[in-house]
C-alpha cells in the first residue's frame, strides 16, 4: 500500500483515500439506520448500537463485560449501560465466571438467540440479494479486507482473545467463500 498512497510512507495521501473516506461515510450511514431498524426487530426497546453486543456475544460466546468493553473500544461506564439494558429486556444473562469468582460473564438469554437468529438470517438473506450479481470469491475478498481494517494495529494483524475465553472466527474461516457476515 505505500506505492501510490501514504498508507505507511510519507507525502500526501493520494486520491485513492479520498474515495476511501468517500464509500465508508456512505457505509458508515446506512450501518447506523440499518443497526437501528434491526435492532427494533429484535425488541422494540433496543438500542440500536447493542445490536453489536448481540452480533459479538452470537459469534463469540459468553464474555466478561471488560473485555467486550475493550473489543468494541468504549469505556466500561458505557458497556455496562447497555448490558443492562439488554438484561432489563431479557436478551442476556450474567453467569458467575468459573475461573474467577469475582467475575461475571455476559451470554445470550434462549430468548434473545432466538430473536437474534431471527433477525441475522434475515439480515443475511438481504446480503445474498444485494450480492447476488458477485462473485463468491470478490464476498470473501470484501470480508477479508472489512476484517483486517476492523482488526486493532497498524498492521492490520488479528485480534488477541480476551483471556480464558474464544475468539470469533476470521471471516471465511473454515468456510470457503462464506458471505456470512454481519
Amino acid at each position: 500500500m505505500h506505492e501510490s498512497g501514504t498508507a505507511g510512507g510519507c507525502g500526501a495521501p493520494g486520491p485513492e483515500f479520498l474515495a476511501l473516506e468517500r464509500e465508508l461515510a456512505v457505509l458508515l450511514r446506512r450501518a447506523r439506520a440499518s443497526s437501528a431498524e434491526l435492532a427494533r426487530e429484535v425488541h422494540p426497546d433496543l438500542e440500536a448500537s447493542a445490536y453489536g453486543l448481540l452480533v459479538r456475544l452470537a459469534d463469540a460466546g459468553r464474555q466478561r463485560a471488560t473485555d467486550l468493553a475493550a473489543y468494541f473500544g468504549v469505556g466500561r461506564a458505557t458497556m455496562s449501560r447497555q448490558l443492562r439494558a439488554l438484561e432489563d429486556l431479557g436478551l442476556i444473562v450474567r453467569t458467575p465466571d468459573p475461573d474467577d469468582g469475582r467475575a461475571w460473564l455476559v451470554g445470550l438469554t434462549a430468548e434473545g438467540h432466538e430473536r437474534f437468529a431471527r433477525v441475522r438470517a434475515a439480515r443475511r438473506d438481504r446480503y445474498v440479494r444485494r450480492l447476488a450479481s458477485w462473485d463468491r470469491r470478490e464476498i470473501a475478498e470484501l470480508a477479508r479486507l472489512l476484517h483486517r481494517l476492523n482488526s486493532p494495529g497498524a498492521t492490520g494483524g488479528p485480534a488477541r482473545p480476551a483471556r480464558g475465553h474464544r475468539a470469533a472466527p476470521a471471516p471465511g474461516a473454515g468456510r470457503a467463500g462464506s458471505a456470512e457476515q454481519d
